[in-house]
C-alpha cells in the first residue's frame, strides 16, 4: 500500500527546523492535530534503535494515547525514519531551500480511519510544527 504524504515549506534554516522537530520541549508545543488536544509529554532517544513516546491527550481528559515506536535511521539534519509500535513506518525529510526548509512526512496509513482524515490530521500537526519552527 502506498504511503500517505504531508508537506510544508518552513521559513527557517534547516538546522533550526530540525531542532524544532526533535527537541522534546518543542514537540510538546506543536504535536497536536486540533486545539482541543495537546501533547503533555514527549520523550525519545534520537538514535537508530532508540525509542520514542509522545503522549497525546484531549485537554478535557476524556481520551488520550501514547504515540510510540523506534527510530530506524537518523541522519542529521536530513531525515528520520521510524517504525511505529503497530508496525507502520514513516519517513521525515528536511530539504534545504536557501533560507527555507521543505519538510515532507510520508507514512503508512492505518486501517481505522479514511486516508483523507489521516492526511488531514498529520497535515494539521505539520502546520502547527511550521508555526513553532518559524518562531525560532
Amino acid at each position: 500500500m502506498a504511503q500517505l504524504v504531508v508537506e510544508a515549506i518552513v521559513n527557517n534554516e534547516r538546522e533550526k527546523v530540525w531542532e524544532a522537530y526533535t527537541n522534546p520541549k518543542l514537540i510538546t508545543k506543536w504535536n497536536h492535530a486540533d486545539e482541543s488536544w495537546h501533547c503533555p509529554k514527549a520523550e525519545h532517544d534520537l538514535v537508530p534503535g532508540g525509542k520514542f513516546n509522545f503522549r497525546m491527550e484531549a485537554k478535557d481528559g476524556s481520551e488520550g494515547f501514547d504515540f510510540t515506536g523506534v527510530y530506524d535511521e537518523v541522519v542529521f539534519p536530513e531525515r528520520i525514519l521510524f517504525t511505529m509500535d503497530d508496525g507502520r513506518t514513516a519517513r521525515i525529510t528536511f530539504e534545504e531551500l536557501g533560507n527555507s526548509t521543505h519538510v515532507k512526512v510520508s507514512f503508512d496509513p492505518e486501517n481505522e480511519n479514511p486516508h483523507k482524515m489521516q492526511v488531514g490530521g498529520w497535515q494539521a500537526i505539520l502546520n502547527n510544527f511550521k508555526t513553532v519552527a518559524e518562531s525560532l
